[in-house]
């Protein structure tokens, strides 16, 4: 990578339907690393997370908290993507993220808007320089429209830090 290149980070995700699912494609789609821990067995809503998803490691649990803390656990900071007020798994994330000490960067795109939260990812990203980057938001059935959101604000942001000459703050 060229010197005047930001390092791209390795994005993770817990896989669930929504905002982790966006992560994973569109870091596949950059021909970033990806990976995650996801629950045992693989659960999702929509049923067993797809085969495509490579480097996903199963938690000792199928209970989705525990893998949700273990992204945590072994990134080197988090992002949230909601519509509004966190909730439910989401929220869990923003706690742990705290008990872990761990950088957090919550983007309401609602409250935003997708340019906006894009450019201030950006930001934030050639700021923390994670090595790993976990990704987190609501599901697809609590958030119908956040997978399309998420994928155009991680596509944008992440796509622009790999334009030669960014200007890191």
């Amino acid at each position: 990578m060229s010197a005047d290149r930001p390092p791209q980070p390795r994005i993770v995700s817990g896989a669930q339907t929504g905002a982790d699912r966006a992560a994973l494609d569109v870091g596949l789609e950059l021909g970033l690393d990806v990976g995650g821990w996801v629950p045992r067995g693989r659960l999702a809503e929509d049923g067993i997370i797809p085969a495509r998803y490579p480097n996903l490691r199963e938690a000792e649990s199928a209970e989705p908290a525990r893998r949700t803390e273990l992204n945590v656990r072994d990134s080197d900071a988090t992002l949230i993507l909601s519509h509004g007020a966190l909730s439910g798994g989401t929220a869990l994330t923003r706690r742990l993220a705290a008990a872990h000490d761990k950088p957090l960067l919550e983007l309401d795109l609602s409250a935003l808007g997708r340019d906006a939260a894009s450019r201030i990812l950006a930001r934030w990203l050639g700021a923390e320089q994670p090595a790993t980057l976990n990704v987190a938001g609501p599901r697809a059935s609590k958030d119908p429209d956040i997978y399309a959101a998420a994928v155009e604000v991680l596509r944008a942001a992440l796509g622009e830090r790999a334009k030669p000459g960014l200007p890191q703050k």
